[in-house]
């Protein structure tokens, strides 16, 4: 009895280990630019949230986040009897103390917590949260700007604003975004993807963003433990700065990682494909013209793609997965020997567009 006790906690101490080293979130830089990691909307006990700051550093950390937001409620304070605090930076003040022996970027951020319209909204990289208790919504995002704020439409397909939850552009939301004072959407917050969301960005050249908008624990929330993984934004910057990824947010260069769908423009979503999926081997057989394509995935991504080419597979249909932080090998019937070759495919979980997957072409080249 003792012996399988002990190894029953061998076990299960082992598999913790094994989910530790998969949960970090992995993907590589792409052809100009890092890639940084990031998650710009949060919550701790200093708004409505149910944990201390240094947790969601703690949590951040283990996920192989690079830089995370602290965005509490401005006018919304449920725990104020408990928590008083007049200074609404004291959430970024205790994360960030704890952050830089983490070696976690942290910035300081907001939610401007309004009924519609404008809805809910975050300013990140700002100076003094303190400031922004203002009760015209407009200048509440003017003061933001004047800090040098990233403002963001906070999950603009919820249900509590929009009973159909189809996000839509309001006047007001029209008038930030043409006095420049309104600058990202979430097309991904917590659960929920809008594909409305993504129109929006798209037609109004807003920076495309997935966010946690965790309030309870990461791990349960999203069941990391069972190898599910939180949702965040993938900052394509010229440095892993926080200056570095204003300027990108800025300049709307992002990716979207949810429940195993990669979300963005095409322009970053491709090269960050490509970057993903390697060609490591394709050797012929001395006996027959069935080429085994080894292919490396560097990131926690299970590609699901639809071969279009004419190009057909010994052991697979035309729709094929690539294995997450491993190798997957296609064979590939090739008819003769041949020194090069093209095969297209349909990124099937990654989304440029509302329904548009993107296509990308692997070169093979035989040894």
């Amino acid at each position: 009895m003792k012996y399988s006790l002990l190894f029953a906690c061998f076990f299960i101490s082992s598999l913790s280990f094994s989910q530790e080293d998969k949960r970090k979130i992995e993907f590589p830089d792409v052809e100009g630019y890092q890639t940084v990691i990031v998650d710009l909307h949060m919550h701790t006990v200093f708004s409505d949230g149910s944990v201390w700051p240094d947790i969601r550093v703690f949590e951040a950390v283990k996920d192989g986040i690079d830089l995370i937001a602290m965005t509490e409620h401005l006018e919304y304070q449920p725990h104020a009897a408990d928590i008083p605090h007049p200074n609404r930076n004291r959430s970024f003040d205790l994360a960030s103390r704890i952050a830089a022996q983490e070696k976690l970027m942290v910035v300081n951020g907001s939610e401007i917590t309004r009924s519609m319209p404008p809805g809910h909204g975050n300013a990140v990289f700002i100076q003094d949260a303190n400031k922004l208790l203002i009760d015209d919504p407009i200048e509440a995002y003017r003061e933001a700007n004047r800090q040098g704020a990233f403002t963001f439409w906070n999950h603009p397909n919820w249900t509590a604003h929009f009973k159909d939850g189809i996000a839509k552009l309001t006047d007001m939301h029209r008038q930030l975004i043409s006095e420049g004072l309104l600058h990202g959407i979430e097309v991904v917050n917590d659960h929920t993807f809008s594909d409305e969301a993504l129109q929006i960005a798209l037609d109004n050249n807003l920076t495309i963003l997935g966010t946690s908008d965790i309030h309870g624990l990461v791990d349960w929330q999203y069941e990391i433990p069972l190898g599910n993984h939180r949702p965040v934004t993938l900052v394509f910057a010229n440095e892993k700065s926080e200056e570095g990824v204003k300027k990108a947010l800025m300049e709307g260069r992002t990716s979207v990682w949810f429940k195993n769908m990669l979300v963005g423009r095409e322009e970053y979503l491709i090269p960050l494909i490509n970057s993903s999926i390697v060609i490591k081997s394709a050797n012929y057989s001395e006996n027959h013209t069935v080429l085994p394509v080894v292919i490396t995935n560097n990131t926690g991504v299970k590609f699901i793609l639809e071969n279009l080419s004419n190009y057909t597979l010994h052991a697979d249909s035309d729709i094929i997965e690539i294995n997450p932080n491993g190798e997957t090998t296609l064979e590939v019937k090739t008819i003769n020997k041949t020194e090069h070759f093209s095969m297209n495919f349909r990124v099937l979980n990654a989304i440029t567009a509302p329904k548009t997957h993107p296509e990308i072409t692997l070169n093979i080249k035989p040894e």
